[in-house]
């Protein structure tokens, strides 16, 4: 209980919790939207959704433990822990149209609400939204409250233009693909903020990569089945954590340059 307790002590102070935003950051985050959306659609048609449900709640609670023992970046874990919000975050959404019959607009707006609250909350608390300042267990815990309701937000806005609005799982590709450009372009043209702009991607990499995933998955699409879609971008993602963990080329600065901010000498020296 004592070290359960510590991992939460507002004094606690960490390196970056959060991998450099690089290339690689956002082929990975692509990866896990995709197999999140597959992994989901393939437990809840293999066992009973309501175990699935279950199954995904754990493996989220697990991979979010893991993370939050660690006192910097760790791929592995980091990735796991994405992964796993992807699974749930995707039950999260298909538990409101399909267990209880909300639609797919309401959904999303429901979930668009959650994440503007988290949001707020998180400014208002710690006066940033940066994910460089992922210091503290206190912030990490907004960082992946925000992180669970973007995938959630994703999930039922994937299905809302896929189903509701009719544009299949292939016209949802081309109108995400089309979206997600908005904030590369005020980013790197327009001066748009790196915080405003870091998120509306983070956003719209979740339907993006569902929409690829549901595509190469379903009948309606390439029908490669769900299973198999969601083995291949596992094995995928696998191998480029693999390959960052070797590398260290997603390593936050501050894991290269000195101990965690907020340590005293004592602590420091221990950490060297």
């Amino acid at each position: 209980m004592n070290s359960l307790r510590s991992l939460f002590d507002p004094d606690r102070r960490t390196y970056s919790k959060v991998p450099e935003i690089t290339v690689w950051f956002w082929v990975v985050k692509a990866l896990t939207t995709a197999m999140g959306e597959s992994t989901s659609d393939w437990l809840v048609h293999t066992l009973v959704p309501e175990i699935a449900v279950v199954l995904g709640a754990i493996a989220f609670a697990v991979a979010i433990y893991i993370q939050f023992t660690k006192d910097r970046y760790i791929p592995a874990c980091y990735w796991f822990a994405v992964a796993m919000v992807g699974v749930f975050g995707t039950m999260a959404a298909d538990v409101l149209h399909v267990g209880l019959g909300v639609p797919y607009i309401a959904s999303t707006i429901f979930y668009g609400i959650v994440l503007i609250v988290v949001f707020r909350a998180w400014y208002r608390v710690e006066g940033t939204l940066s994910i460089h300042s992922i210091h503290t267990p206190r912030r990490e815990a907004f960082y992946w409250a925000a992180v669970l309701s973007t995938f959630a937000l994703g999930t039922a806005a994937g299905d809302l233009t896929a189903n509701t609005l009719g544009l299949g799982y292939f016209g949802s590709i081309w109108l995400f693909a089309a979206i997600i450009a908005i904030p590369a372009l005020g980013y790197f043209r327009f001066g748009m903020g790196s915080i405003l702009a870091f998120w509306f991607a983070y956003v719209v990499t979740r339907p993006l990569g569902a929409s690829v995933a549901d595509w190469l998955g379903k009948a309606e699409g390439v029908g490669l089945g769900a299973g198999l879609v969601s083995f291949v971008f596992a094995a995928a993602i696998a191998v480029i954590v693999r390959h960052l963990a070797r590398t260290g080329k997603d390593t936050p600065t501050d894991q290269l340059v000195g101990p965690p901010p907020g340590l005293g000498p004592e602590a420091a020296e221990a950490t060297a």
